[in-house]
């Protein structure tokens, strides 16, 4: 799962990557831009993985539907 920082006070947002870059690059924001302010905002979520997590589901589909395949031809 991929996280990405919204600042609280402006719009900046991180980019997607890990919980602790998202928080990292936060906080480097809030030193940066706000300081004196604890950070805050929100976090959003991205379930669909950008690191390629459903590789393998669609190796196991092509799989399948070629034994669907040779099982067909096969008189």
């Amino acid at each position: 799962m991929a996280y990405r920082y919204r600042c609280g006070e402006c719009g900046f947002k991180t980019s997607w990557g890990t919980q602790s870059q998202g928080e990292q690059q936060q906080i480097a924001h809030y030193a940066d831009r706000h300081a004196g302010i604890v950070p805050g905002g929100q976090v959003e979520t991205n379930t669909k993985n950008p690191d390629g997590g459903s590789g393998c589901l669609a190796f196991v589909v092509v799989a399948i539907l070629l034994l669907l395949l040779a099982s067909s031809c096969h008189h």
